[in-house]
Protein backbone atom coordinates (compact mmCIF):
# COMPACT_ATOMS: atom_id res chain seq x y z
CA UNK A 1 0.00 0.00 0.00
CA UNK A 2 1.17 3.49 -0.89
CA UNK A 3 2.26 5.93 1.80
CA UNK A 4 0.51 8.40 0.49
CA UNK A 5 -2.88 6.76 0.49
CA UNK A 6 -3.98 7.99 3.73
CA UNK A 7 -2.65 11.11 3.30
CA UNK A 8 -5.30 11.73 0.25
CA UNK A 9 -7.87 10.25 1.89
CA UNK A 10 -7.34 12.56 4.95
CA UNK A 11 -7.13 15.61 2.59
CA UNK A 12 -10.45 14.77 0.19
CA UNK A 13 -12.06 14.01 3.97
CA UNK A 14 -11.25 17.27 5.18
CA UNK A 15 -12.11 19.40 2.00
CA UNK A 16 -15.36 17.56 2.07
CA UNK A 17 -15.38 19.36 5.75
CA UNK A 18 -14.65 22.82 4.40
CA UNK A 19 -17.39 22.87 2.16
CA UNK A 20 -20.07 21.33 4.41
CA UNK A 21 -23.26 23.69 4.43
CA UNK A 22 -26.00 24.07 6.36
CA UNK A 23 -29.58 23.54 4.17
CA UNK A 24 -31.25 26.59 3.66
CA UNK A 25 -34.21 25.36 5.68
CA UNK A 26 -32.85 24.16 8.15
CA UNK A 27 -30.74 27.57 8.75
CA UNK A 28 -31.28 30.25 11.71
CA UNK A 29 -30.62 30.67 15.50
CA UNK A 30 -31.57 28.07 17.49
CA UNK A 31 -31.72 27.15 21.64
CA UNK A 32 -28.90 24.89 22.02
CA UNK A 33 -30.85 22.94 24.56
CA UNK A 34 -31.08 19.39 24.37
CA UNK A 35 -33.91 16.50 24.18
CA UNK A 36 -32.66 14.97 27.41
CA UNK A 37 -32.18 18.40 28.81
CA UNK A 38 -35.67 19.40 28.37
CA UNK A 39 -36.87 16.04 29.59
CA UNK A 40 -35.12 16.78 33.55
CA UNK A 41 -35.62 20.30 33.34
CA UNK A 42 -38.44 21.05 31.86
CA UNK A 43 -36.75 24.06 29.26
CA UNK A 44 -39.72 26.67 28.71
CA UNK A 45 -41.92 25.96 25.91
CA UNK A 46 -41.81 27.97 22.77
CA UNK A 47 -38.13 27.66 22.59
CA UNK A 48 -36.73 27.18 18.94
CA UNK A 49 -34.61 24.25 18.65
CA UNK A 50 -33.13 22.31 16.12
CA UNK A 51 -32.77 18.87 16.43
CA UNK A 52 -32.43 15.81 14.37
CA UNK A 53 -31.80 12.03 14.51
CA UNK A 54 -32.57 8.63 13.65
CA UNK A 55 -36.78 7.50 13.38
CA UNK A 56 -37.78 5.26 15.88
CA UNK A 57 -41.50 5.07 14.61
CA UNK A 58 -43.79 7.39 12.06
CA UNK A 59 -47.34 7.77 13.22
CA UNK A 60 -49.97 9.35 10.65
CA UNK A 61 -52.94 11.32 12.28
CA UNK A 62 -56.33 12.74 11.56
CA UNK A 63 -54.31 16.01 11.02
CA UNK A 64 -50.83 15.79 11.41
CA UNK A 65 -48.05 13.18 11.42
CA UNK A 66 -45.97 12.59 14.57
CA UNK A 67 -42.15 11.14 14.44
CA UNK A 68 -40.85 9.16 17.64
CA UNK A 69 -37.26 10.19 17.20
CA UNK A 70 -33.98 8.94 18.59
CA UNK A 71 -32.01 12.10 18.93
CA UNK A 72 -28.38 12.54 17.79
CA UNK A 73 -25.85 15.44 18.13
CA UNK A 74 -25.70 17.26 14.52
CA UNK A 75 -22.69 17.59 12.54
CA UNK A 76 -21.56 21.09 10.54
CA UNK A 77 -24.47 20.99 7.79
CA UNK A 78 -26.89 20.01 10.76
CA UNK A 79 -27.34 16.23 10.03
CA UNK A 80 -27.22 13.62 12.57
CA UNK A 81 -23.96 12.74 13.20
CA UNK A 82 -22.96 9.72 11.80
CA UNK A 83 -19.66 9.56 14.00
CA UNK A 84 -21.90 9.86 16.78
CA UNK A 85 -24.11 6.99 16.23
CA UNK A 86 -24.13 5.37 20.18
CA UNK A 87 -24.30 8.92 21.33
CA UNK A 88 -27.70 10.09 22.07
CA UNK A 89 -29.08 13.09 23.41
CA UNK A 90 -32.23 11.10 24.36
CA UNK A 91 -35.54 10.46 23.11
CA UNK A 92 -38.09 13.33 21.29
CA UNK A 93 -41.07 13.15 19.41
CA UNK A 94 -41.76 16.06 16.62
CA UNK A 95 -45.07 16.90 15.04
CA UNK A 96 -45.69 18.29 11.49
CA UNK A 97 -49.45 18.98 10.13
CA UNK A 98 -50.35 16.74 6.98
CA UNK A 99 -49.69 13.37 6.08
CA UNK A 100 -45.77 11.70 5.81
CA UNK A 101 -45.90 8.07 4.40
CA UNK A 102 -44.20 5.51 7.09
CA UNK A 103 -42.87 3.52 4.29
CA UNK A 104 -40.98 6.55 3.25
CA UNK A 105 -40.24 7.52 7.03
CA UNK A 106 -39.35 4.61 7.83
CA UNK A 107 -36.63 3.37 10.86
CA UNK A 108 -33.49 4.06 11.21
CA UNK A 109 -34.34 7.23 8.59
CA UNK A 110 -32.02 10.32 9.29
CA UNK A 111 -34.08 13.25 9.78
CA UNK A 112 -33.57 16.97 11.38
CA UNK A 113 -36.51 18.87 12.47
CA UNK A 114 -36.87 22.72 13.28
CA UNK A 115 -39.61 23.98 15.60
CA UNK A 116 -40.94 25.21 18.62
CA UNK A 117 -41.04 23.30 22.16
CA UNK A 118 -44.50 22.40 22.71
CA UNK A 119 -44.42 20.73 25.91
CA UNK A 120 -44.01 16.79 26.26
CA UNK A 121 -45.86 13.97 25.66
CA UNK A 122 -45.95 10.28 27.71
CA UNK A 123 -45.62 6.95 25.83
CA UNK A 124 -44.51 3.77 26.89
CA UNK A 125 -41.13 2.24 26.08
CA UNK A 126 -41.23 -1.39 27.06
CA UNK A 127 -42.83 -1.08 30.10
CA UNK A 128 -41.23 2.33 31.26
CA UNK A 129 -43.21 5.56 31.05
CA UNK A 130 -41.15 7.63 29.09
CA UNK A 131 -41.46 11.35 29.18
CA UNK A 132 -40.90 12.68 24.95
CA UNK A 133 -40.16 16.65 24.65
CA UNK A 134 -42.49 17.70 21.73
CA UNK A 135 -41.33 19.82 18.74
CA UNK A 136 -43.99 21.22 16.95
CA UNK A 137 -42.25 21.50 13.76
CA UNK A 138 -41.95 23.90 10.53
CA UNK A 139 -39.22 22.10 9.14
CA UNK A 140 -39.20 18.50 8.44
CA UNK A 141 -35.94 17.78 6.65
CA UNK A 142 -35.85 13.70 5.52
CA UNK A 143 -31.84 13.24 4.62
CA UNK A 144 -30.95 10.82 1.76
CA UNK A 145 -29.90 7.18 2.42
CA UNK A 146 -25.87 7.13 3.05
CA UNK A 147 -24.85 5.20 -0.36
CA UNK A 148 -21.08 3.50 -0.83
CA UNK A 149 -19.69 3.82 -3.81
CA UNK A 150 -16.92 2.36 -5.45
CA UNK A 151 -13.83 4.16 -5.03
CA UNK A 152 -10.99 3.83 -7.69
CA UNK A 153 -7.49 4.12 -5.88
CA UNK A 154 -4.74 5.91 -8.26
CA UNK A 155 -1.85 3.83 -6.80
CA UNK A 156 -3.73 0.77 -7.00
CA UNK A 157 -2.63 -1.75 -9.78
CA UNK A 158 -5.34 -3.88 -10.85
CA UNK A 159 -2.82 -6.31 -12.59
CA UNK A 160 -0.92 -6.63 -9.59
CA UNK A 161 -1.92 -10.83 -7.70
CA UNK A 162 0.31 -11.76 -5.11
CA UNK A 163 0.07 -15.21 -6.21
CA UNK A 164 1.68 -14.53 -9.47
CA UNK A 165 5.39 -15.83 -9.92
CA UNK A 166 7.29 -18.44 -8.06
CA UNK A 167 5.61 -17.80 -4.78
CA UNK A 168 2.44 -19.19 -5.83
CA UNK A 169 0.49 -22.02 -4.17
CA UNK A 170 1.06 -24.19 -7.46
CA UNK A 171 4.73 -22.50 -8.78
CA UNK A 172 4.69 -20.22 -11.36
CA UNK A 173 1.44 -18.89 -12.65
CA UNK A 174 -1.48 -16.99 -12.35
CA UNK A 175 -4.06 -17.56 -9.32
CA UNK A 176 -7.40 -16.97 -11.23
CA UNK A 177 -9.69 -17.43 -8.04
CA UNK A 178 -7.78 -14.36 -6.43
CA UNK A 179 -9.71 -11.32 -6.58
CA UNK A 180 -8.90 -8.06 -4.93
CA UNK A 181 -11.76 -6.53 -2.36
CA UNK A 182 -13.22 -3.58 -3.58
CA UNK A 183 -12.77 -0.61 -1.65
CA UNK A 184 -15.58 1.58 -0.66
CA UNK A 185 -16.35 5.04 0.83
CA UNK A 186 -19.25 6.83 1.52
CA UNK A 187 -20.74 10.11 -0.21
CA UNK A 188 -23.24 13.24 0.66
CA UNK A 189 -26.09 12.73 -2.37
CA UNK A 190 -28.52 15.51 -2.87
CA UNK A 191 -30.67 16.46 -0.16
CA UNK A 192 -34.41 16.15 0.13
CA UNK A 193 -36.36 18.48 2.65
CA UNK A 194 -40.38 18.56 3.21
CA UNK A 195 -41.94 21.90 4.90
Amino acid sequence: MSIWKPVLVTAAALTLGACATVPQPLKGNFNPVSPSAVQHSGASSAAQVRWGGQIIDTEPGQNETCFYMLSRPLDSSARPSESSKDDSAGRFVACHAGFYDPEVFTKGREVTFTGTLDGTVTRKVGSYDYVYPRLEASTVYLWPKRQPIRYRDPYYDPFYNPYFGPWGPWGWGYDPFWAPAPRVIYVRPVYHHHK
